[in-house]
């Protein structure tokens, strides 16, 4: 079996993650499918594939304010499909699908789409869209699944959690040491660590306005890890970073830009805390948490719903007075922080496990091929 993902790949942030995760996973399957990669642009997301082995080929450019990048991309996948044979060809997200679905079509290869957001149907990426109707979708939670009719109505559809990996052992102790060192903390506090985007509803303003309401609370300190990618996002991290001084938090929060080792900051952290402000679509975040053995504390919106329970973290309602209290409850209470700790691994496994995730994905490129030479 062979399958082609096509994705944009100038930002880097769930949907590359996924790819990453599913070229690594796939890597280590001997014998396996084949899943191959076609982006848009050259980054990080693409540096990562090539160094997991995964078959990629670069489109182009495509930007829909320059068309002839469009036709030139298109061009180019469609000499691939003419070049190579794939049993489906998988769009994550709507702009792929706008732009890449009628070449997909007209090439009669299986069309699947990845659903990685909640859809309106009234974006104009999400019209287009709307114009080429896949064989599938396959989408990243239930809640992204109840919002798939606005823009395909008919198209049958599968829920498909992403793979995440498991971010490995605990740090030795003295390497836990070190990094919290580093990143002003001692061995007395308690970190809350959030991980993500720098975008509003990821809930970072909500959290500071919570650990403001804690600020003469000993003993905890916060990690904001998450670097701004478009102009929008560079001013909302500068707007944190002011509202974190004028809270009286300048000494106990830090802001630590974009990380590539995630893994280990959780593993040197005692919370998490992502109060999205807005439905998370489905929340890696949240898993890559569980596996660290973190208590995971958000809000009751939108995916993390499938993904938190009472086994493993605490759901509350998106004010800051509730959310001071959830996690003041858990910086004093070390015997419930490592209750709920406990319980992630287990959970993040029966949610995202990548062979698991392997073996569905492929089912579904079975499904679709199969209606395809029926």
């Amino acid at each position: 079996m062979r399958v082609l993902h096509v994705s944009s790949g100038n930002l880097y942030g769930g949907v590359e993650t996924l790819l990453r995760t599913l070229a690594l996973a796939s890597a280590d399957r001997a014998g396996g499918a084949v899943h191959a990669f076609a982006l848009c642009f050259e980054g990080r997301i693409a540096e990562e594939l090539r160094a997991a082995g995964a078959p990629l080929t670069l489109l182009g450019p495509a930007k829909v304010s320059r068309p002839w990048r469009v036709w030139e991309a298109r061009r180019a996948l469609m000499s691939l499909l003419q070049r190579e044979a794939f049993d489906a060809v998988v769009c994550h997200a709507a702009w792929p699908q706008a732009i890449f679905g009628p070449v997909v079509r007209t090439a009669g290869v299986p069309l699947i789409f990845f659903q990685h957001d909640a859809l309106s149907g009234s974006h104009w990426v999400e019209r287009w869209a709307r114009v080429t109707s896949p064989d599938l979708a396959l989408c990243n939670s239930r809640y992204t699944a109840s919002t798939l009719p606005s823009v395909y109505p008919r198209t049958p559809w599968r829920v498909l959690h992403p793979p995440v990996r498991d971010g490995g052992p605990d740090l030795v102790a003295s390497e836990r040491t070190s990094l919290r060192g580093e990143l002003g903390a001692d061995a007395a506090d308690v970190v809350i660590v959030h991980a993500s985007r720098m975008q509003e509803w990821k809930g970072q303003r909500l959290l500071l306005e919570a650990l403001g309401r804690l600020r003469q609370m000993p003993r905890w300190k916060a990690w904001f890890a998450g670097g701004a990618q478009r102009p929008e996002e560079i001013a909302y991290e500068a707007g944190l970073k002011a509202q974190a001084l004028a809270l009286g938090l300048g000494d106990r929060v830090r802001f630590l830009g974009q990380r590539s080792d995630v893994p280990r900051l959780l593993r040197a952290a005692e919370v998490h805390c992502q109060p999205n402000t807005g439905p998370e679509p489905f929340g890696l975040a949240f898993v890559e948490a569980l596996y660290a053995g973190l208590p995971v504390v958000t809000t009751a919106l939108g995916g993390p719903l499938e993904i938190v329970d009472g086994s493993c973290g605490v759901l509350v309602q998106p004010k800051p007075e509730v959310l001071a209290q959830a996690l003041r409850g858990l910086i004093e209470a070390e015997a419930a922080r490592r209750k709920l700790g406990s319980g992630g691994p287990a959970r993040a496994k029966a949610l995202s496990a990548p062979d698991a995730f392997l073996t569905a994905l492929e089912d579904a490129v079975r499904s679709v091929a199969r209606k395809a030479a029926a």
